[in-house]
């Protein structure tokens, strides 16, 4: 059966985490593994939702975009049931809704479409000429230590230019990453590559002048991904984020994430929510980190 991730210090595979039992008829179980501030992150429950989705889609029908909602913070130590409503199958395109759940209270929905491979017009932003490789720069020490799976993910971040004259910034958040050694399956990398999207998006949304790290609560809302080529996780990956707006305690960011060798391979974009801590209500209890949504209030 599968449950939370076996109790222990040691780091977690992305295809145990990626494991998913189906109970009912297109109803699926995933395991969980911890946060550090006692929460799921959000990405994994991208990524086993786009895995139970493509469990139902055939396989000449690969990812190419999802678009979720973070709707209440994940809780360690119970399994998440993804269950998944075939839309529509199509000869070219494939579309699936998913509802992620623990205990029967929904946590996450994301609607999911698959697309047979077609030939077409190539067309890309390129990437930034700027940043160093990543074996020019030191591992960080990151806060997704305290995740398991996130001592799968090697990363290193890259400075990001100074701002125009006007005050703007080309990049708010520049990183290399790249999961460790997987297998061959093509969904496993789309899936692990969604987890990846979600790593540290929050500090993107704000302008590195702006950021005053411990004095505001940051969560993603929501997230979409689109793949634009088939990718390997297990390879370098520049990710360039870019805040758009900063409003009403919402703060916009895009991101883009390039092969070392240049070619773009998926786009992100992400609205987080922004407060300073005294704004949390007083009845909120630990305040949600990166990928855990307070959901309504």
């Amino acid at each position: 059966m599968v449950g939370p991730v076996p109790a222990g210090d040691g780091p977690v595979s992305f295809e145990s985490l990626l494991a998913v039992e189906e109970l009912a008829p297109d109803v699926f179980r995933a395991p969980v593994d911890d946060w550090p501030g006692g929460r799921i992150f959000g990405g994994l429950v991208a990524a086993q939702a786009l895995r139970a989705a493509a469990v139902t889609v055939e396989a000449a029908h690969p990812p190419h975009s999802l678009h979720a909602y973070f709707v209440r913070a994940g809780r360690p130590g119970v399994a998440i049931d993804h269950a998944v409503r075939r839309t529509r199958d199509g000869r070219s395109f494939t579309t699936r809704q998913v509802e992620s759940s623990q205990e029967g209270e929904v946590i996450f929905t994301m609607a999911a479409s698959f697309h047979r491979r077609e030939d077409g017009p190539e067309y890309q932003l390129p990437m930034a000429s700027d940043v160093p490789d990543p074996e020019e720069l030191d591992a960080p020490g990151w806060p997704f230590a305290g995740l398991r799976s996130g001592r799968q993910i090697e990363l290193r971040e890259a400075p990001v230019p100074d701002p125009g004259p006007d005050g703007s910034y080309v990049s708010t958040r520049r990183a290399w990453m790249r999961a460790l050694a997987l297998n061959e399956d093509p969904v496993l990398h789309a899936c692990v590559l969604t987890f990846m999207s979600d790593m540290g998006v929050v500090m993107g949304a704000r302008p590195p002048r702006d950021r005053v790290f411990g004095a505001e609560m940051l969560a993603s809302l929501d997230h979409a991904l689109w793949f634009h080529h088939p990718v390997r996780a297990d390879q370098w990956l520049l990710y360039d984020m870019n805040a758009v707006a900063d409003h009403g305690a919402r703060g916009l960011v895009r991101g883009v994430m390039h092969e070392r060798g240049g070619r773009l391979v998926a786009s992100m974009s992400q609205e987080v929510l922004i407060r300073p801590l005294r704004q949390i209500p007083s009845n909120s209890g630990t305040y949600p980190r990166q990928g855990a949504a307070e959901g309504t209030e």
